[in-house]
């Protein structure tokens, strides 16, 4: 049964820093690249990251370049995202994705 435990999400001020968590179980999670996906209200998701299986090759929108760092440990299934410089912007429900499957998603909130 394919699970994912997210975490790491809340309320920061801008300019401040969140470093989210996704475990997952249940597949052979160090075979596939891990994104993680975000989505404001309104708006459509947005891919952010994308790490490869060995996490040695990581991409980024824009958007989010120079500020956030993901990353992954295939040891204990987790993949990371390291969120600095946070932005009002940057405020949506952010998703790790593998494959076909996503996490629950945990909500970031960017206010002063």
């Amino acid at each position: 049964q394919v699970q994912f435990a997210e975490s790491g999400g809340g309320v920061v001020q801008p300019g401040g820093s969140l470093r989210l968590s996704c475990v997952a179980s249940g597949f052979g999670f160090s075979e596939f690249s891990a994104k993680w996906v975000r989505q404001a209200p309104g708006k459509e998701p947005e891919c952010i990251s994308v790490v490869n299986p060995r996490g040695d090759i990581i991409k980024y929108a824009d958007s989010v370049k120079g500020r956030f760092t993901a990353s992954r440990d295939n040891a204990t299934d987790t993949v990371y995202l390291q969120m600095n410089n946070l932005k009002p912007e940057d405020a949506a429900i952010y998703y790790c994705k593998v494959k076909q499957y996503w996490g629950q998603g945990t909500q970031v909130t960017v206010s002063s």
